[in-house]
């Protein structure tokens, strides 16, 4: 039997923070259910930090890191 090589041709990936709106929409959750799941660990797909003597977390969620977890990539044109 020949060999059987395959291609995959990737999104390509800026680096962008996803949106916890846009990621919420494309799996069919809540935004809630996101940032809550990103603050316990149990999403992998970001990251969630709490400044030090604050009650609020930002979050970080690379469109590279989302699209290997979830399988969702939307481009969008970079800024000028």
């Amino acid at each position: 039997m020949g060999e059987v090589n395959y291609q995959i041709e990737l999104p390509s990936f800026t680096g962008r923070n996803v949106p916890i709106a846009e990621i919420a929409k494309a799996i069919g959750k809540d935004a809630q259910y996101v940032r809550v799941g990103l603050q316990k660990g149990i999403l992998k797909f970001g990251y969630a930090f709490k400044m030090e003597n604050s009650t609020e977390y930002n979050y970080f969620c690379p469109d590279k890191k989302v699209w290997e977890e979830i399988g969702y990539f939307k481009e969008v044109p970079r800024a000028v």
